[in-house]
């Protein structure tokens, strides 16, 4: 695993698991510090299943052995009590009498952490072979609804700016009917935070159909959108801030944009003629909508 919280990649996972290994997840959310002084076998006891489920809920978020989660809990635990911002004194819950400063202490640390961890587990060869696709298709189109609409609208500007052929769809038809007009010289991006949109996943399966190059961005590796792209880029879920109507997504929205922001730099690095070109021609046009600023008023 990469230096990221293991606690988040078992919150990341608790709702796709059901029964017995969930009751191991959620014991080890309650106290993760109590946890490491259990043997499996103890841990089994604790949750009412056996030694033999908390191996198997091991194996199901990705770790080899028990020993591995215990390792992986003791060093985060060890990252948390040397962290320069402070999020193990935070916690993530805020009331309704917390004041300003808390809010914004708790709100930041859950944004942050997402961003490093995001970064901490990007796939470098997954991220270049994506980028090189995408510098040398004829046309991009760019798939996500909701907050994931929002991303692929921004990865259409961007994108577009440095000389790209690109399109977001937010709309399932449109969606659609773009995917099905691509060829292999393309490729279709699909984001989704669940990667279980349907919106998001008929459109790249057809553009795959269609022979065009696909790459999911999603939070879930083993998603149907992950499953469906020929290249997957895996954005973190942040931590629940414990109160009513902030949810993951903003947080997870951040996670998205780092990867997009990362894919653009290299495409613009590898097409470095053109989008230098493009940029030239464009740059004067954000100035010249400024309003200038009148002194003393």
């Amino acid at each position: 695993m990469p230096a990221t919280d293991v606690t988040t990649l078992i919150r990341t996972e608790l709702p796709r698991l059901a029964g017995s290994l969930r009751k191991v997840g959620e014991l080890i959310l309650e106290d993760p510090a109590a946890a490491t002084h259990c043997s499996a076998a103890e841990l089994g006891r604790r949750t009412g299943t056996s030694q033999a489920t908390v191996t198997r809920f091991c194996r199901a978020i990705g770790l080899d052995s028990y020993q591995h989660l215990l390792i992986e809990l003791a060093q985060e635990r060890g990252r948390s009590e040397v962290s320069d911002w402070g999020s193990a004194e935070i916690g993530p819950d805020i009331s309704p009498d917390d004041d300003l400063e808390r809010v914004v202490q708790v709100v930041g640390a859950a944004d942050l952490r997402a961003v490093q961890q995001t970064i901490d587990r990007i796939d470098m060869d997954a991220m270049e072979r994506a980028a090189q696709a995408m510098a040398r298709a004829r046309r991009i189109d760019v798939y996500g609804v909701g907050g994931s609409g929002a991303v692929a609208q921004e990865t259409e500007i961007r994108l577009f700016r440095i000389g790209c052929s690109v399109r977001g769809w937010s709309e399932v038809h449109g969606a659609a009917t773009s995917a099905a007009l691509l060829t292999p010289a393309d490729l279709a991006i699909g984001i989704s935070h669940s990667g279980a949109t349907r919106e998001t996943i008929e459109p790249l399966e057809l553009a795959g159909e269609r022979g065009a190059t696909t790459v999911a961005i999603t939070s879930d590796p083993r998603s149907p959108l992950a499953r469906t792209a020929d290249i997957r880029l895996i954005s973190a879920s942040p931590t629940e801030t414990g109160f009513p109507g902030r949810t993951g997504s903003i947080g997870g929205r951040h996670s998205v944009l780092v990867l997009i922001d990362c894919l653009y730099v290299r495409v613009a690095q590898l097409t470095y003629q053109r989008s230098s070109a493009s940029l030239a021609l464009t740059d004067h046009i954000t100035p010249q909508h400024a309003r200038k600023s009148r002194r003393g008023r």
